[in-house]
């Protein structure tokens, strides 16, 4: 989607160095097999698609940012959903047109999932405008990833750009996955994909899974994925 002519980048707000966050994919990608070795669930390969995909996405969340488009604000919520065509397609038009009844599936389930759609997430975040950066930026990743998702697919990559998006938003920088950072951040993630986020009683297994995912925000939150303040 391209942002071009929507509004007029700000200057002052910090960028995302794209060159730093795809050395840092490509070095998990090199030790991907290591990074998963503890893991109780198996994942798919880190292939070089999915790494161009987020590449592909980080770029996106970045110029969102610059031209301060909230994608959780009114009549932003299709930005949301181009995060998720981004991870699962990247830019290829091609690679578009063979998703795109998934493509159209998934935003018919975005938009009208009763119990989790975007409307729980947006309201969440709303409600907890004033939480510390990365409590909010761990809470919107629990919430789409807990039960009903917000997608079909790519829920874990495009929950680590609304991540990103919330933090470079806000000054700090984007969540970048590291091999050390893996089993803390998979473990609770794929845990959480069968919690039911309306049940009163998961609340309590839902905030400890954000508390943990908050942690290891600040604990791998790399400054040198951000452009240096011109």
């Amino acid at each position: 989607m391209d942002l071009k002519g929507s509004t007029i980048a700000d200057p002052t707000v910090r960028r995302i160095d794209l060159a730093a966050v795809h050395a840092s994919l490509r070095s998990l990608q090199r030790e991907w097999r290591e990074a998963l070795g503890s893991l109780s669930v198996a994942r798919d390969p880190l292939d070089d698609r999915v790494v161009d995909n987020m590449i592909a996405g980080y770029s996106f969340v970045g110029a969102l940012v610059t031209s301060r488009i909230d994608v959780l604000a009114p009549g932003n919520l299709k930005h949301l959903l181009e995060m998720n065509s981004l991870v699962l397609c990247g830019t290829s038009p091609a690679r578009r047109e063979d998703y795109r009844r998934h493509i159209e599936a998934t935003e018919h389930r975005f938009y009208e999932e009763r119990e989790g759609g975007v409307q729980d997430l947006v309201e969440w975040c709303a409600s907890h405008r004033d939480d510390a950066v990365w409590d909010r930026a761990a809470g919107a990743y629990v919430r789409m990833l807990s039960r009903p998702q917000l997608f079909i697919e790519g829920n874990h990559r495009t929950g680590a750009l609304l991540m990103s998006f919330v933090l470079v938003w806000n000054g700090r920088p984007p969540f970048v996955l590291s091999a050390d950072a893996a089993p803390s951040y998979f473990d609770p993630s794929v845990a959480i994909s069968d919690v039911d986020k309306k049940s009163p009683t998961t609340y309590f297994q839902l905030s400890r899974v954000r508390d943990r995912l908050a942690t290891l925000l600040v604990e791998h939150s790399d400054p040198g994925h951000l452009l240096p303040v011109s």
